[in-house]
């Protein structure tokens, strides 16, 4: 929401003695400042008047209300408390506690605050298709405007947890089925069903519900504390660096035990402690950030529609080309895929099947849906039917003479308006399509596998590539729902580039004395899913050391050369695949520790001519942390400075959604920026004395540490090659 809009309620008494009123405040009607006075207002004036028998509240354009506006709660800008007006007390005791009855009529969204004024009224009537939610959890905070109280009231304690933990909204039909809302009506019919029902508690034709105090759903206490600690440890488990999840359970909890009011306060009162708190700022400034990825100066603001990508085409069936595939058809664009046989191609068309088969597993789509959207891909071994497609993605091997083959048959086949993307994620884009004269409409489409999961596409631009060809890849990420960043053309783009480092300090930790299984251990702990080791065993040794080539051969001043992995490599290990790595994996690839693992490490010391130092040996699990990250650090600043990155906060997204960066640590730009930038560069320059030139901080990190500027400040910025 644009900050400068004023947001407001309208009021609205009919005939038969209902007030209407209509929060304002497009796209989603947010609970903004303005919003909630106005709210206030004419809520206590509907309350005065004579001729108001019963209240309903609704959302304008089909949407109720996306929830509290955090705009507040962003970065820099001020964090403001909630208004008094939309205070806890206002929901108890005007809403609640009034002596007129009032039913939310609920379509499109009621998420988060939206929801807690729902809950507060006397029934809510909703579509079918609506969406209602408690997401307070993702942004660090927890619901503050009584929904730990109000939700296990109405649907329960359990499925109460569950939405709030994972801030997983429900649609309407469910939401009726667990007693969160009344009654599911067709659109055309919600106002006219609500005035009505609002119309029949007033006459005390329907109960009159005071959620706060409703008891019927609750369980028995004893079993509401064994909830409550199978929740706790489930949290401590799967979140064990963030505290906001355990606090959420503690207050629904008091809540139950101790009465609804005491809740309330012990709601309010962490409410406000979180709300100021790193990892709320962290997590909000992701929210922000993911949604500002697709605002790009010079291409999102010149008025340009994006062009509609009716089909597209995949080459190659790999493991990356069939999750392409896989994600294009699960949401519902037509799709053929080509192969050079119809070996490969029945081998390509089973992967997306495997694919699809295992989101029905997890739920993810419903089993009648398969068939639908099976029917969607058609294989085949040629490129006549490429000419009535919007967009070819290649996906084949990394081998720059196949790739100018298919992009030169690709524009003597297609059509002029299609673009022409790659899904490289090593090769320069200018000599993919060297031999082709489409160099507008030439641009890299880089997806992470596997593609139908990982959220982030890399869309990567040449100087040639046009940008009305950037709009609609944009608009086409947001529809198979990628998060799209725009990157310059360069050895890795954005996340491989930053991250190369990861690996290589790692390694050069372990020549000097670090053990692999220490590092992994605190980078996990750290918040990263896995360790640079076992990440190393995932990916696979030959891509390991393909790449490790790559970026030596690119930056040979800031590479550690080491053999560890290629002397593991001549001895038939390559990581889980053959079950041997840096550790040894089982038939259902768990991973344990590899006592052979030294040998390696020793003779990849003797070979380096590197002693140990009994610095590493003991380096303490912070020092650790920062030796591995820090050199991460200071390759997104060369990544920001040549202009490779439109901003530092795409990099922070980069690094959470394309590397798993621990979100609520605020991306690797704004992780450092909360440290200083003096101090990660007095630990680069320290450590550059003792170990080389791979730490040597760059003169971007440099120059920003003498004048103390953040590194996501945008002053100085190389010229971007975009």
């Amino acid at each position: 929401m644009d900050s400068r809009s004023k947001g407001r309620t309208a009021v609205e008494v009919g005939a038969d003695g209902v007030a209407l009123i209509t929060i304002i405040n497009p796209p989603v009607n947010s609970l903004s400042f303005d919003v909630l006075y106005s709210l206030s207002e004419n809520y206590e004036e509907a309350l005065r008047r004579n001729d108001v028998k019963a209240i309903v509240i609704t959302g304008e354009k089909g949407k109720f209300s996306g929830g509290f506006d955090i705009t507040g709660l962003g970065g820099s800008q001020e964090r403001k408390p909630k208004p008094d007006s939309m205070s806890v007390d206002f929901l108890s005791d005007v809403v609640e506690g009034a002596k007129k009855p009032s039913v939310a009529a609920v379509d499109g969204l009621a998420l988060g605050g939206g929801l807690e004024l729902a809950m507060a009224c006397h029934a809510r009537i909703s579509t079918s298709s609506a969406q209602l939610g408690l997401p307070e959890l993702q942004l660090g905070i927890i619901p503050g405007l009584g929904g730990t109280q109000r939700l296990p009231r109405l649907i329960g304690l359990s499925k109460s947890l569950d939405m709030m933990l994972t801030s997983k909204p429900i649609k309407g039909e469910e939401a009726h089925a667990l007693g969160l809302v009344d009654a599911i009506v067709l659109p055309a019919e919600l106002i006219k069903t609500a005035r009505r029902w609002a119309l029949d508690i007033s006459e005390y034709r329907r109960p009159w519900v005071l959620s706060l105090y409703k008891t019927s759903k609750l369980e028995p206490l004893k079993e509401v504390r064994e909830i409550c600690k199978f929740a706790r440890a489930q949290v401590q488990k799967e979140a064990p660096n963030v505290k906001h999840p355990l606090i959420c359970i503690d207050v629904i909890e008091e809540g139950i035990i101790s009465g609804p009011r005491v809740g309330l306060r012990k709601e309010a009162e962490a409410s406000q402690v979180l709300s100021q708190s790193d990892t709320s700022k962290s997590l909000v400034h992701v929210f922000f950030a993911q949604r500002a990825t697709s605002k790009i100066p010079g291409i999102t603001d010149r008025g340009m529609m994006p062009r509609q990508v009716n089909k597209v085409a995949v080459v190659g069936g790999g493991l990356m080309g069939s999750g392409i595939v896989t994600a294009l058809i699960l949401n519902n664009f037509p799709v053929i895929l080509k192969e050079m046989n119809e070996n490969l191609l029945q081998t390509g068309i089973n992967r997306v099947k495997a694919n699809l088969k295992r989101q029905m597993a997890k739920g993810t789509i419903p089993l009648e849906k398969f068939d639908k959207t099976v029917s969607l891909l058609k294989g085949v071994l040629n490129y006549e039917s490429f000419k009535e497609v919007d967009l070819v993605i290649e996906a084949v091997v990394e081998n720059i003479v196949v790739k100018q083959q298919i992009f030169t048959d690709l524009e003597k086949y297609c059509g002029p308006h299609c673009i022409l993307a790659s899904n490289t994620s090593t090769i320069d884009l200018t000599l993919i399509g060297a031999k082709t004269q489409s160099h507008d409409r030439i641009v890299g489409a880089h997806f992470f596998s596997p593609a139908h999961i990982m959220p982030l596409l890399e869309i990567v631009q040449t100087p040639q590539t046009s940008p009305q060809v950037i709009l609609n890849l944009i608009s086409l990420a947001k529809k198979i729902k990628k998060t799209p960043v725009l990157v310059g053309n360069c050895t890795g783009f954005a996340v491989n580039r930053i991250f190369f480092p990861y690996t290589q300090a790692a390694t050069m930790l372990v020549e000097r004395g670090a053990h692999p299984y220490k590092i992994d251990q605190v980078v996990t702990k750290f918040g990263m899913p896995m360790g640079p080791f076992r990440l190393a065993d995932l990916v696979g040794f030959g891509v390991a050391i393909a790449t490790a080539k790559q970026f030596i051969n690119e930056f040979p001043d800031r590479t550690h050369r080491s053999m560890l992995i290629s002397i593991m490599q001549e001895d038939k290990r390559a990581g889980e695949s053959t079950r041997k790595g840096f550790y040894l994996y089982d038939e259902k690839r768990r991973a344990s520790p590899d006592p052979e693992l030294n040998k390696y490490i020793e003779k990849a010391r003797s070979i380096s001519g590197i002693a140990v130092d009994p610095k590493i040996q003991n380096l303490p699990e912070k020092d650790i942390i920062e030796m591995i990250f820090f050199p991460v650090v200071n390759e997104a600043c060369r990544v920001l400075s040549e202009g490779i990155a439109v901003k530092a906060s795409d990099l922070d997204i980069a690094s959470v959604l394309g590397m798993s960066f621990p979100a609520y640590r605020g991306g690797i730009m704004f992780w450092a920026d909360s440290l200083g930038t003096k101090y990660v560069c007095s630990r680069l320059e320290e450590w550059s004395k003792d170990y080389g030139g791979f730490f040597n901080p760059c003169n971007y990190l440099a120059q920003r540490a003498a004048q103390g500027i953040p590194l996501s400040s945008p002053a100085d910025q190389a010229k971007p090659r975009l």
